[in-house]
């Protein structure tokens, strides 16, 4: 029977579409004569396993019947092609090697195409799971157009880099930004690669620290930190010049080493870069004064003979902590800290890049780079092989200078009954001598830590110092920046101003739990408000602030007002005559417990500077005490000649004292300073004298308790117990007439606020014919009275206060 008659079985090679001329010789006919060998020799290629029996199913239609060899019988009607849409004038030439050839190069080329794809599907195979990264191992390449700055060559705003997105570029624009033909890859595929290098430059892998320090990054940062400092344009600038460019030249005219950097500047161009300098600023600072460097002394060849080494300050860090909310996630990061200079260290030298001389062989080894970690030790000379002895080579070791701070927190941030916190600060190079005990200052550095042998003695291994290596430093110039006005505060302010008697409300909101003295409310408001000082052709500086003596009987609430003022002034200190000695209120000498040299530490007058100094039980200190303080009164200054150092410390603050008159009660028959235990240098120093009297008055002592009994009834807790009388009394009453508050008085807050905005933006005048009104009024006054000291002051602040006020 002739083949083509019979259907081929499905397990044939023939059914499986290969050809039997690909099969051995001898297995084109019968099977009778294949052997094993045979088997053998066949083309793995066409093995095919054998279909597994199928065991049958329980339930089910037999599809394979007697008659299934129907299906493949000749059918001459069905097994012919339609003649429409035939062309029978196309007919294939080749011969059939040629055909054969030609399926040959076609399999050939199936292959290579096959055995690319299964190289690139390799290192996905290798993992055990399907994750993210084995996803988007083939990530699709950008085009030139998400990295090309915008047309108007500006920088983007806040939020364009809060919605900073993967679809968006770095420079805050997205692809629907830029016209279509440049969004096209029309460039060469070598600048595709580079941008999609680029692109993986921002992709961290590992663990940040480690990733800015591989060399690839390091370049990359380098490159878009020079890129920077030579094209950045502020916006903000109409000449649209460099803003570096010009910073540096700046730099260079006042002989400076320092090239500040604004970091908000910097974040809106490289936000990426700009978070990792946040989080690892040792590695990147590193890049970026060396690209610093590189970019001062191209411009400026001649300036590295005058300075080696340019160093890069960030300013505008946005991000300020307080020091007591420091923890261990901020260390080796970047922080923005404040607070008063307590103390300050000598100037000291610190190896910076060492080189060692090997004492046998005389090789000079190094030069090795001192880090603030660990100490450098040599283990063994390169020549000799010998470990020692070495020596510092003096001629060719650098050095820089050190010194070292001690930042306290500001007084009028301390909690209620907290201790302020401190923090050391180290001084490198540039930045030493940029502060003073008693100033306030910003510091933005490196939270890090270091070896501490007492504590670890103290407290048990491991335990570690934290200090922090300053950057930036600047002093406040907002004396008052601890208490932010916001624009609905400076509305209100303005519009109390504007109230005719906003002076009265004012001495009616201090201490409003106190009955009466409005004379001594009148004089705090004064003090806290100050006057305007002055400066006599820059040589000769005169006092502004305003100093207050009560001077009363017990229990006349003394203490009372000057508890109210330390929370309502800016930067009150506040202490008491008993337990204060002169270098508590001036200024101490103590020796450093590591350098053991001599250090000055500010006391309370110092670290009121700009602010208010308290001090209660006035007539209790010591006379030499009292002596310390004439300067800093007078003058705002304290002079120290102690243990080697002789400085001077700013103490420019008002000093409000209460003290109690001798034998307990005043005495009216007497004058003043025969009844408070004061020198007259001491009492003349004080611009406004109060005295509280007790005195028997039914009147007066009936409404006082009336006022006392109301301020502790409507300043009781709600849900009381009270008795039925009250229960009934108070039923009475109008609740809302007991719990109601005077409109007239200003909030505590509002009162610091109003404050806060007459320092700072109100400078008073005085005119021709205040100046007779006060010469007419001190005339008079100086013939009326014949104590020694004279009134006039206290006038002149008046005035100045009411100009305040309005």
């Amino acid at each position: 029977m002739d083949n083509s008659d019979n259907p081929s079985t499905p397990g044939s090679p023939t059914s499986a579409g290969f050809s039997t001329d690909r099969l051995p010789p001898n297995t084109s006919g019968t099977n009778e004569s294949y052997s094993d060998e045979d088997e053998a020799a066949v083309d793995p290629e066409i093995i095919r396993d054998e279909p597994e029996e199928v065991e049958e199913e329980e339930d089910g239609e037999d599809l394979f019947n007697d008659n299934y060899m129907d299906d493949y019988r000749r059918m001459e009607e069905h097994d012919q092609y339609e003649s429409v849409g035939l062309d029978d004038s196309m007919e294939d030439e080749r011969d059939l090697d040629q055909i054969m050839a030609d399926r040959r190069a076609a399999e050939v080329e199936l292959d290579t195409k096959e055995g690319r794809n299964s190289n690139r599907k390799l290192p996905r195979l290798l993992h055990d799971q399907d994750t993210d990264e084995d996803i988007n191992y083939r990530r699709p390449k950008r085009s030139r157009a998400d990295f090309r700055p915008p047309a108007d060559a500006r920088s983007y705003d806040d939020a364009d880099a809060m919605q900073s997105s993967p679809g968006r570029s770095q420079r805050g624009h997205s692809r629907d930004d830029v016209p279509m033909t440049d969004q096209t890859d029309d460039e060469p595929y070598e600048d595709d690669d580079d941008d999609e290098g680029e692109f993986e430059m921002y992709r961290v892998q590992g663990t940040l620290r480690e990733w800015v320090t591989r060399d690839e990054v390091r370049r990359f940062i380098a490159k878009k930190f020079k890129e920077f400092l030579l094209t950045y344009v502020n916006p903000k600038n109409e000449q649209g010049e460099f803003e570096y460019i010009r910073l540096i030249n700046e730099m260079m005219r006042v002989n400076k080493c320092s090239l500040e950097i604004d970091y908000k500047q910097f974040i809106y161009i490289h936000p990426n870069i700009a978070i990792w300098l946040a989080d690892a600023p040792q590695s990147v600072l590193e890049v970026m004064e060396e690209v610093a460097k590189n970019v001062v002394f191209n411009l400026h060849p001649n300036y590295k003979e005058i300075h080696q080494k340019i160093y890069v300050r960030i300013t505008n860090l946005p991000v300020y902590d307080q020091i007591r909310n420091i923890r261990q996630i901020h260390l080796n990061t970047m922080i923005r800290i404040g607070g008063v200079v307590t103390r300050r260290t000598g100037v000291f030298p610190q190896l910076q890049q060492v080189k060692y001389d090997c004492n046998k062989c005389g090789t000079i080894l190094g030069p090795f780079f001192q880090n603030s970690y660990s100490e450098v030790k040599v283990g063994s000379c390169p020549e000799c092989q010998s470990k020692g002895p070495f020596t510092v080579n003096i001629e060719q070791t650098i050095y820089r200078n050190y010194q070292k701070l001690t930042l306290q927190e500001s007084p009028g941030i301390v909690p209620a009954g907290r201790l302020p916190r401190y923090k050391e600060v180290i001084l490198l190079n540039d930045l030493i001598d940029c502060a003073r005990p008693g100033e306030e200052i910003e510091v933005t550095g490196i939270y890090t830590n270091n070896f501490d042998l007492s504590l670890n003695t103290k407290n048990g291994f491991p335990v570690f110092a934290t200090v922090v290596e300053a950057n930036y430093v600047t002093k406040k110039k907002d004396l008052f920046s601890a208490y932010k006005l916001t624009v609905e505060d400076t509305n209100e302010i303005e519009n109390l101003g504007r109230d005719p008697r906003i002076g009265e409300r004012i001495i009616k909101s201090i201490a409003p739990s106190i009955y009466g003295h409005e004379d001594i409310k009148t004089a705090l408001a004064l003090a806290m408000f100050g006057g305007q000082e002055k400066n006599v052709q820059g040589k000769h500086r005169l006092r502004g602030d305003i100093n207050v003596l009560l001077l009363g009987d017990p229990g006349t609430a003394k203490s009372q007002f000057l508890k109210y003022v330390e929370k309502t002034g800016q930067r009150a200190v506040y202490t008491t005559g008993k337990g204060a000695s002169a270098v508590g209120l001036t200024a101490a000498v103590h020796k450093d417990p590591v350098t053991r040299e001599w250090t000055l530490e500010g006391g309370a007058l110092v670290l009121a500077d700009r602010g208010i100094c308290l001090i209660d039980e006035f007539d209790k200190m010591n006379d030499q005490d009292r002596v310390s303080i004439h300067e800093a009164m007078e003058q705002q200054s304290i002079s120290i000649s102690k243990a080697g150092i002789v400085t001077s410390l700013q103490a420019r603050c008002s000093v409000i004292a209460a003290a109690n008159p001798i034998g307990g009660r005043y005495d009216s028959s007497k004058n003043f300073s025969q009844n408070v235990e004061l020198t007259d240098p001491i009492v003349s120093r004080f611009d406004v004298l109060c005295v509280v009297k007790d005195v028997v008055d039914p009147v007066v002592d009936e409404m006082l308790a009336s006022f006392v009994v109301n301020s502790h009834f409507k300043s009781q807790p709600k849900g009381a117990n009270l008795d039925d009388t009250s229960m009934n009394n108070s039923q009475e009453e109008d609740p809302s007439s007991t719990r109601l508050v005077d409109p007239e008085i200003l909030s505590q807050d509002m009162l610091k606020k109003y404050i806060t905005y007459a320092k700072l933006n109100i400078q008073p005048r005085l005119n021709e014919a205040d100046l007779n009104k006060l010469t007419h009024v001190y005339a008079e006054l100086r013939r009326e009275s014949s104590v020694r000291f004279t009134l006039i002051l206290f006038m002149i602040r008046f005035l100045v206060w009411s100009s305040y006020a309005v």
